[in-house]
């Protein structure tokens, strides 16, 4: 086949390895200088992938989905059985270091939560009392946190 059209015994470029994997030929790019990636390169100097980049392209989005950063999964990547998706056994301070990082996410999701929780507190108050006096404003927090009333708007006049 010839190099302009995209695959050849099992390797492709760029563009297929994105369409493929639906992730953009740019962060395919970024994977390659974060050496995630380490495609062939053609004669012409064209990037050159094989069928396991794109099993590895996957990999990768799993473990940027599940919050590691690109150097912990360079290193992370050579450790991966890949059938079994179990760390090596030889790379027992990686698992370490992966259960760190578990922690780390699973203190920020505490704190997400924590942050949910009082927005919808704060969301969801009803003042417990509203006198008929007070039915034309409504008690708010002002600048700084101090109460302040509202005016309800008024409606503007048109100038004819």
């Amino acid at each position: 086949m010839s190099e302009s059209s995209g695959s050849d015994l099992g390797h492709m470029r760029i563009g297929e390895l994105s369409r493929r994997t639906g992730v953009s030929e740019r962060s395919l790019r970024y994977y390659e200088q974060q050496n995630l990636l380490s495609p062939q390169r053609r004669p012409s100097g064209y990037r050159e992938f094989s069928e396991s980049d794109v099993g590895l392209v996957r990999r990768i989005r799993t473990l940027l989905a599940a919050g590691l950063n690109t150097s912990l999964i360079a290193e992370t990547l050579p450790c991966l059985v890949e059938e079994e998706g179990q760390l090596a056994p030889g790379c027992p301070e990686l698992s370490v270091e992966l259960l760190r990082e578990r922690d780390r996410i699973t203190a920020h999701i505490e704190e997400l939560q924590a942050a949910r929780t009082i927005l919808t507190r704060i969301a969801t108050a009803i003042p417990a009392t509203v006198s008929e006096a007070d039915s034309s404003s409504s008690e708010v927090c002002g600048p700084g946190g101090q109460g302040g009333r509202v005016r309800q708007r008024q409606p503007r006049r048109r100038v004819a």
